[in-house]
């Protein structure tokens, strides 16, 4: 737990501490009665209303919608699989921005329902749920679903067998099974919609804002810092309750399963049901995901000549988006790929080291711990940027003109999507086989080596994909300390997006379809690696 506690302390608590710090403090002292004149405003109320239950919506509805994608993954074999489990994942790695200007697109004035139906959704909280499934889809179907596949579904046919129907088996056998994960799941979608800020902003209008909006709004358009510090100690008092909540409520439900190799339990669709459930997903997937994706592709290619590559050529000019960026926006590629692979390797370490010792331990300082791991996802990622800004400034954490600081900001995303990944499937290892192999004599590297890797190497890979997956579309913090000379692809995006022009939209266009691509590619590659069958996995 010590090297999870020191990352968690130097580059979250530290930036975080300082800055709120600076809100509260004057020449004169304290002013912590700023509280409650900030939480007295109507309008502050509001925003703290919506923020709460658009995330509670949100997340109902994203697990309403992507249990059964779940389970479809989980349990179907069928053509074309690994590129459709890639496919529902890429807009989880988009920019909020992109996300936002994509269902614009289909929801907006001369939009897709707009042309076609004469409806238009934007200013309206339904585009705000519907883009927020769009975003947290692949978190329920990856996270239930890496769980799911490995349940033996022995265990419901036994349950079937004695009796029950096929719901109640379900319900009774594999439900309680599932808990942990579509908890944990459940915890990522609403830490993550809680903080919204990209989507609400772009389709919300000046009618919806969340905290997120609010913070950033006072900290850089009117510079009320201590209005920024009250809102951000807000939204640490709420994910701090939520994740205690979590924390008391699961932890209970955890046990050991019998886990299985998830070539085992998958199988071709049966049945017209099957079929049809398996219809359904695909209908799901093709109107949620590929609809605004497509729109992605669509603009990146109308061109002013008409549709060809021109928005793609300009982006290998260090002029492009008006004097925008020192180098070609085409370099903000390779920027990413490597910020994010130095991002997920930080992340499995520090993640796999809290895993580890949260699924070993118990207690009420583990329980604290757990959810320290968590806060990243629930805090403004401006107060991060900020904080990391005049914190990390003098010897010896000089870190400003470093390439070590993105990387390190990603990473503190990252971590919690590992930790939450592995540590459904590290408490489920039967604590009896660590205890066999210390009696033959291991020492704990080896056990840990020869009976828990092996057992969650799977969990592993999944892990590594969420981490490299929002390392590389992290845009809150990453956009206030990247430099101008090595953007990312979601800097990138956003720049150009925040130019008005037509070839700057058509540019930011055509660099969020090469995000959404690099993406898709690397998601596709991970899916592909298998461990060897003879190194003992279930």
């Amino acid at each position: 737990m010590a090297v999870p506690l020191a990352f968690f302390g130097l580059f979250f608590a530290y930036p975080v501490a300082a800055i709120v710090g600076r809100g509260f403090r004057t020449d004169e002292g304290w002013q912590f009665g700023r509280i409650g004149e900030v939480l007295s405003q109507p309008d502050i109320a509001g925003v703290l209303w919506f923020t709460t239950w658009q995330a509670l919506a949100s997340t109902v509805l994203t697990l309403l919608v992507a249990l059964p994608g779940a389970y479809v993954f989980a349990r179907f074999s069928f053509p074309g699989k690994q590129l459709l489990r890639a496919l529902v994942t890429v807009p989880f790695v988009l920019p909020t921005v992109v996300v936002g200007t994509a269902f614009l697109a289909l929801v907006g004035r001369g939009g897709l329902l707009d042309e076609v139906w004469g409806v238009r959704l934007d200013t309206t909280v339904w585009a705000i749920l519907l883009a927020h499934v769009f975003f947290n889809y692949a978190v329920v179907v990856r996270t239930v679903g890496g769980l799911w596949a490995q349940l033996d579904p022995r265990q419901e046919e036994a349950a079937r067998v004695l009796g029950a129907g096929r719901f109640a088996a379900w319900r009774r056998v594999t439900l309680p099974a599932l808990g942990p994960a579509v908890a944990a799941a459940a915890l990522m979608v609403f830490l993550f919609t809680f903080s919204s800020f990209g989507v609400v902003q772009i389709l919300g209008g000046p009618g919806y804002a969340t905290l997120e909006v609010e913070v950033y709004r006072q900290t850089a358009q009117l510079l009320d810092l201590p209005t920024a510090a009250v809102l951000t100690l807000v939204q640490f008092a709420a994910v701090g309750l939520v994740l205690a909540v979590h924390a008391r409520t699961v932890r209970r439900r955890e046990t050991a399963l019998r886990l299985v190799d998830p070539a085992r339990t998958a199988h071709p669709p049966r049945g017209w049901a099957q079929r049809a459930l398996l219809g359904g997903v695909l209908l799901t997937v093709v109107l949620l995901i590929v609809a605004p994706l497509a729109v992605l592709v669509e603009r990146s290619l109308d061109a002013p000549g008409g549709y060809g590559f021109g928005f793609y050529r300009a982006l290998q000019e260090a002029g492009a988006g008006g004097g925008t960026f020192l180098v070609p926006p085409l370099e903000a590629i390779w920027n990413s790929l490597q910020y994010a692979l130095a991002a997920t390797a930080i992340a499995l370490a520090v993640g796999g080291l809290a895993a580890a010792a949260l699924a070993r331990r118990a207690g009420r300082f583990v329980r604290g711990f757990d959810a320290l791991l968590m806060l990243p996802l629930g805090v403004s990622a401006v107060t991060v940027g900020f904080g990391f800004l005049i914190t990390l400034d003098r010897p010896p954490l000089d870190l400003r003109t470093s390439w070590i600081l993105v990387p390190l900001a990603q990473a503190l995303v990252g971590v919690p999507f590992v930790v939450r990944t592995m540590l459904p499937v590290l408490r489920a290892v039967d604590g009896r086989l660590r205890e066999a192999a210390a009696v033959l004599g291991a020492s704990p590297l080896r056990v840990w080596r020869e009976v828990d890797l092996p057992l969650v190497r799977r969990a592993v890979l999944i892990a590594a994909g969420f981490a490299f997956a929002v390392s590389l579309g992290e845009f809150g913090a990453t956009v206030f300390i990247a430099r101008p000379d090595h953007p990312t692809l979601p800097v990138a995006v956003a720049r150009l997006l925040g130019r008005a022009g037509e070839m700057n939209y058509g540019q930011a266009m055509a660099l969020s379809t090469i995000l959404m691509l690099v993406c898709a590619v690397s998601l596709l590659v991970l899916e592909r690696l298998r461990p060897d069958k003879t190194s003992g996995e279930f």
